[in-house]
């Protein structure tokens, strides 16, 4: 459907690691704690597991600064969205994005803000396209 590169398969737990790093970054495993903490309670070990886990995937990178290691994201929040994105409508709707709004309309799930959203990017689709 498109040309991004294959995405990595990240788990729901290790996306939450990766989205408070994409928050600010670099950041140390403490931080990361600190802020996984804020929402529930978190485990150092857990999260040394998952940032690890991420390393390899290569998702994340690091560098060492005397004791401590300061991690980055290696892939754009973006990025890792239209992936996603792609991945889901492509799975669940043949690569074909109107039966999911579709979906979404006839469950009364799009709000007047969502439908207003969706008109003005069709507006300059049409735009950019003709």
């Amino acid at each position: 459907m498109n040309n991004l590169p294959p995405k990595p398969d990240i788990t729901d737990t290790e996306f939450e690691v990766l989205d408070v790093i994409w928050d600010d970054y670099p950041v140390t495993s403490s931080e990361v704690v600190q802020r996984l903490n804020q929402d529930k309670q978190w485990h150092d070990k857990t999260v040394k597991t998952l940032l690890g886990r991420l390393v390899k995937k290569q998702v994340l990178g690091f560098e060492k600064q005397q004791r401590q290691y300061l991690y980055h994201p290696l892939i754009a929040r973006e990025d890792y969205n239209k992936k996603e994105t792609t991945n889901f409508v492509s799975r669940l709707f043949n690569g074909k994005i109107a039966p999911m709004v579709a979906g979404f309309a006839n469950n009364n799930a799009l709000s007047k803000q969502d439908v207003k959203e969706l008109k003005a990017l069709i507006d300059q689709w049409e735009k950019d396209n003709d």
